[in-house]
């Protein structure tokens, strides 16, 4: 990204002082930044804090009277400034500095005219203005790089198992298309889905590293590129898994027999055991697929699709 210019615009009625350097470093990773700016009403005392730090960064303070109270002044002028900025189509992208999401709707608009947006603000940041963006950092995580012995939990919502669940359907997406799956996607492509994903919330400064934690998942090095792909077992239960559930969705509404469910997968998969996952029988392993339940009809154990809702 080399070479691209940005606009950076600070809220500073919903930002700490405490956060500019780490801003300022983070940003020069995307590109130069050619506009830096702040908002609020410098008259106030609540801002005193910023004032040494716009003199040592070169930010310029765009000065809003608090006309009316309870209304936020600095918002609009913020917007009004972004809108100015894109029109002049001098940067290829904008960086929104607030915990509040009256910035969301804006963000959408800059994206809409194909500018690049990262957000940034506080963890209590909501998840709309979050998801606005193409890219959202949480500042706490920030300081944690420059005081190590600081340490963030992971937002609510976006958990671990959620994030190895991604990455298992993007290595399937790719194996079905004889494709392997690079870290340098896996990282794309989770950004993509969750803008304010960074490893950095999970305590590690690194991709690869945080991947090494997760029980379905294993690194391989090819020379110089590095593939995500399934461990074995995982692997293959995943693989096994998609065909009975495919056998038994085809099966239509009648369903399949256990005993000639266990025949077919016998007869693709002859390595195929059930111990190798932790069951004792194959019933149950039947019942450990998604979407898959299995019924009674007398005697004999059945397999049914149930569409997910």
């Amino acid at each position: 990204m080399d070479g691209q210019c940005y606009a950076l615009l600070i809220d500073a009625d919903n930002v700490s002082a405490k956060y500019i350097k780490p801003i300022l470093t983070e940003l020069a990773r995307y590109g130069n930044i050619t506009y830096k700016r702040i908002y609020g009403d410098w008259t106030s005392t609540q801002h005193s804090s910023w004032k040494d730090e716009l003199l040592k960064n070169s930010i310029t303070p765009i000065q809003q009277f608090s006309y009316t109270q309870g209304k936020n002044a600095t918002d609009s002028a913020m917007i009004i400034d972004a809108m100015d900025i894109l029109y002049t189509n001098d940067v290829d992208g904008f960086c929104i500095v607030s915990s509040d999401s009256d910035f969301t709707r804006l963000v959408s608009r800059l994206r809409e005219s194909g500018k690049n947006v990262i957000g940034m603000g506080e963890n209590k940041t909501p998840e709309p203005f979050r998801k606005a963006c193409d890219k959202f950092t949480i500042l706490e995580n920030l300081l944690n790089e420059q005081e190590p012995g600081r340490t963030e939990t992971p937002r609510e919502g976006l958990s671990k198992e959620k994030i190895e669940e991604d990455i298992v359907k993007m290595i399937l997406e790719n194996d079905d298309n004889n494709k392997q799956t690079g870290l340098g996607e896996v990282g794309s492509r989770l950004v993509s889905l969750h803008p304010d994903f960074d490893v950095r919330s999970y305590g590690y400064n690194m991709l690869s590293k945080f991947l090494e934690e997760f029980p379905k998942l294993e690194l391989v090095k090819k020379g110089k590129f590095v593939a995500v792909s399934l461990k074995e077992n995982h692997g293959k239960k995943t693989v096994v898994d998609r065909y009975v559930q495919n056998l038994v969705k085809n099966a239509g509404e009648k369903g399949i027999e256990l005993s000639t469910l266990g025949n077919r997968i016998y007869e693709k998969y002859k390595d195929f055991k059930i111990n190798d996952y932790g069951y004792a029988q194959f019933n149950q392993y039947v019942k450990s697929v998604d979407q898959i339940r299995v019924e009674k009809a007398g005697t004999i154990l059945i397999a049914k699709y149930k569409e997910q809702k």
